[in-house]
């Protein structure tokens, strides 16, 4: 099947033949870009925004920052690039993230293979010709052998579909599509709606500006202090001769969010005296590493509970009124089945004579308002309303984007049940289309950057053996992709994941099948995994010769 031609061209549309065609200019993009160039494939980059950096680019809100450590969060694939470069804090904003991916882009010359501030709105395989056909909203048509999602889990921001958002006579914000040029909320009445990751992060730094912020929460969430602190030169340096090391360890780890290999005992083969301890010591540490403190803390229901008492007893210890540290303590899930969230000094911002806290549970929100948002009991001002609800995470942006394969079939048909894949690379029925870190692989769960690195070095060596071999195609078999979402599901089933309605099976989207999207295992055996499949021959998959064109 082929795009119908459109009726007229747009003024400087392009057309042009690819071995590959990449679809986002952030982490994922820039590395296959780097890699295609490296193996002498040719390429193109297609980017909605208009610079490198994917979700570091658009994710601009207050407060935004990595809860990956910055010294971790950094690629391996070339060591001039960590030795060069150097972080300036612990955790490191988003501007800083987003200049690094530019340091990379200049260093690279990536952006040469790049076209900015366009998007693809349809991408449809050829069965004649074995190509994908993609087409742009600058109306661009390209056509490449290879189809390459780099799109990015977290990129299609949510926004709630409450009545009336139209008629607010103020400004509204949501925090995955924040201005460039910043808001300035000084003296002003704020509504924040959503108190996740985006919301944890940027309630704080709002509070020191406006002159009132009212939350409406509808669940809270778990979130541990981030302790960030400035980079000494010394740890830099530090990090710089053992940074390749430890990042083969982290490779190798089940799981790897929280970085290296490690003897972690289990919650009640510790004494109550011992496991308070270790909680202590991990709570002081800070971060996601909080998770690492028991081994079974996530798939021991009665071990999470030990976890999940203490950090909420922390959260009465630093909220000083007992109501509002209790509706901001979660008793709905286990602590981790969310994605954890790091903050700095969230809870203690709740002390502050500014801010209040409204309970959606209690009296959700009915509409907004032309002064501000009405709920079921009362009706509130604002000057501004800013949205941190979110993403339609892990499927969004293939969604979004008319992917079509063999005979036309649509890729939101095949996926109307829930997302299905073979390793989180390959769709039955979509020759030739990758997905980077899609769903059925560790992805979220893991530090990004190692999880990219991992997908595009796969995905690179599978082209170059396709390529030796004289091979046109490759394919998910449907028994191997069958067999990779039974395993994915039964992994995640034995966790306590599935006990929680998080972004990670799609419950934040009304009518979005409950899936179970990550791969729980951990980047290590997953690797393992991967690399077996590939060095059978790339066993699940089917390959085939180049059809002839017709």
């Amino acid at each position: 099947m082929t795009i119908d031609a459109p009726e007229a061209a747009t003024e400087g549309a392009q057309s042009a033949e690819y071995d590959a065609i990449i679809v986002g200019g952030g982490f994922a993009g820039m590395y296959m870009l780097h890699q295609m160039r490296q193996l002498g494939f040719t390429s193109h980059v297609i980017e909605a925004g208009s610079d490198v950096g994917g979700t570091w680019y658009w994710n601009r809100y207050p407060g935004a920052r990595c809860d990956i450590e910055s010294l971790s969060y950094q690629y391996s694939f070339d060591d001039s690039i960590q030795r060069e470069w150097n972080w300036s804090e612990r955790y490191a904003t988003q501007p800083e993230i987003l200049e690094y991916a530019r340091f990379v882009a200049d260093k690279l010359d990536l952006r040469s293979g790049m076209q900015f501030d366009t998007r693809v709105t349809a991408a449809h395989y050829d069965d004649a010709t074995n190509r994908w056909d993609v087409e742009t909203d600058q109306g661009d048509r390209y056509s490449g052998r290879f189809l390459i999602a780099g799109t990015g889990c977290l990129s299609v921001p949510r926004l709630p579909d409450y009545e009336g958002l139209d008629a607010f006579e103020g400004d509204w914000y949501h925090t995955g599509d924040w201005p460039h040029e910043g808001v300035d909320f000084t003296g002003k009445r704020v509504g924040v709606v959503g108190t996740g990751s985006s919301g944890i992060q940027s309630i704080p730094v709002i509070a020191e500006q406006a002159d009132s912020v009212t939350v409406f929460q509808r669940t809270p969430n778990f979130s541990i202090p981030a302790h960030n602190a400035p980079l000494t030169q010394e740890q830099r340096d530090e990090n710089k001769q053992v940074f390749q090391e430890m990042r083969r360890e982290m490779e190798t780890a089940a799981p790897a969010r929280a970085g290296g290999a490690m003897q972690i005992p289990k919650a009640f083969d510790l004494t109550d005296e011992e496991r308070q301890q270790r909680y202590e010591q991990l709570w002081d540490m800070g971060g996601v590493a909080f998770l690492t403190s028991c081994a079974d803390l996530l798939v021991n229901k009665q071990a999470n509970d030990t976890a999940a008492s203490f950090v909420r007893e922390k959260i009465h210890e630093l909220v000083t009124d007992p109501k509002v540290a209790e509706l901001l303590s979660p008793h709905d899930h286990p602590l981790g089945a969310k994605r954890i969230c790091v903050d700095t000094g969230y809870y203690d911002t709740f002390n502050q004579e500014n801010v209040s806290l409204v309970d959606l549970h209690a009296a959700p929100i009915e509409a907004i308002t032309a002064k501000g948002i009405r709920t079921a009991d009362a009706e509130y001002e604002f000057d501004a309303i800013v949205f941190a609800t979110g993403f339609d995470a892990m499927t969004g942006a293939l969604l979004a984007m008319d992917i079509r394969g063999r005979d036309g079939v649509s890729l939101n048909d095949v996926w109307a049940e829930g997302p299905r894949t073979y390793l989180g690379l390959q769709v039955v029925g979509f020759p030739n289309l990758f997905t980077i870190t899609g769903p059925g692989s560790p992805s979220v769960l893991s530090n990004m950057l190692i999880s990219i690195e991992q997908h595009v070095d796969w995905i690179s060596d599978c082209l170059e053996y396709m390529r030796e071999r004289d091979l046109g195609t490759i394919e998910a078999t449907p028994e191997a992709q069958d067999a990779w979402v039974q395993h994915v599901n039964d992994i995640g089933d034995a966790t306590l994941f599935p006990q929680a309605n998080s972004w990670y099976v799609g419950a934040n989207i009304p009518g979005k099948p409950r899936v179970f999207m990550p791969y729980v295992a951990g980047v290590g055996p997953y690797r393992q995994k991967c690399d077996e499949i590939a060095a059978a021959g790339y066993e699940g998959f089917e390959l085939a010769k180049e059809a002839a064109t017709v």
